[in-house]
């Protein structure tokens, strides 16, 4: 008898205790909160980001002899072909067009990376996401831990050319690293919106990948932007191009120019359209992501 009703209070606990909460949409406020909390747990599961992040690229490269520095090789010979040839076609000194080409080729690749990776961030998990209880955001920050890796391995296309060409670095160079910080919380964020958004219409990555395509050419990454000078109209290319301003910050310290104070504060702007929007995005679509996956 004693045992039955030490059952039962288990049983009567155990009803009474809340694992979770379902309830109806309370609007915005109710939206944020939840939002908020997503994203305070997903950081504070970081390590756990590192792990799955790791383990992509080992999965990815696994029997592999080099690994992910095939990505550094053929980023490598690109570079060395593009660098020579265009540096003869534009009539400039291959000494000064290598170092740019090789900043602006890295470096966009790495931001490339995380727009089409963060669009399925969500469509990649879909399996832990519906077999799993763990914040969204996890995800996210996931796919930009597996993109910084492998840009951690193409920095050494850049420190390469860099020697080979004896260009000297000067300490304006460490602005990179709070402009490289702005990237990766602006891949998060990207993230989180472009990957709940494309979850729901998957057409969309592909109208991202093609989107992106023709941004590679409107944007100064083979040619400078001295060029447009003297075209008011086509100078409307670099004025109104966001993704111009946030490879600037990063690419102009590493080749020892100063960043105008109005490219930091047009790269701002940047970001902070893109946190406006994914505060929103990602707090309308956020109870909607695990059934669209």
């Amino acid at each position: 008898m004693a045992e039955l009703s030490q059952s039962d209070a288990v049983l009567r606990t155990f009803r009474t205790q809340s694992h979770f909460t379902l309830s109806a949409d309370r609007g915005w406020t109710q939206r944020f909160q939840l939002a908020f909390t997503d994203v305070r747990d997903g950081i504070r599961l970081w390590r756990l980001s590192w792990i799955l992040g790791l383990s992509d690229i080992k999965l990815r490269y696994r029997g592999s002899a080099l690994g992910p520095f095939w990505l550094t090789l053929s980023t490598a010979i690109m570079i060395a072909s593009m660098g020579i040839l265009y540096s003869y076609l534009f009539h400039v000194k291959t000494h000064d067009y290598l170092p740019y080409i090789t900043v602006s080729i890295v470096f966009w690749n790495y931001l490339n990376t995380l727009i089409t990776d963060g669009c399925n961030c969500f469509i990649q998990a879909d399996s832990l996401i519906r077999g799993t209880r763990m914040p969204f955001t996890v995800h996210a920050l996931r796919s930009v831990v597996r993109n910084t890796i492998v840009l951690a391995h193409n920095l050494i296309v850049i420190v390469g050319v860099f020697v080979i060409m004896r260009l000297p670095v000067s300490w304006e160079a460490l602005w990179a690293v709070p402009a490289l910080m702005l990237w990766l919380v602006d891949a998060y964020a990207l993230s989180l919106f472009l990957g709940a958004f494309c979850a729901r219409f998957r057409d969309v990555p592909q109208i991202v990948m093609a989107l992106l395509q023709v941004v590679f050419f409107i944007t100064p990454i083979m040619w400078y932007a001295k060029v447009l000078e003297s075209h008011p109209k086509a100078d409307l290319l670099i004025r109104f191009n966001p993704f111009y301003y946030m490879l600037e910050i990063v690419r102009a310290p590493l080749l020892g120019r100063p960043v105008p104070v109005d490219v930091v504060l047009k790269a701002l702007i940047v970001s902070i359209v893109i946190f406006v929007i994914t505060a929103f995005g990602f707090a309308r679509t956020r109870g909607r992501i695990a059934y669209w996956v």
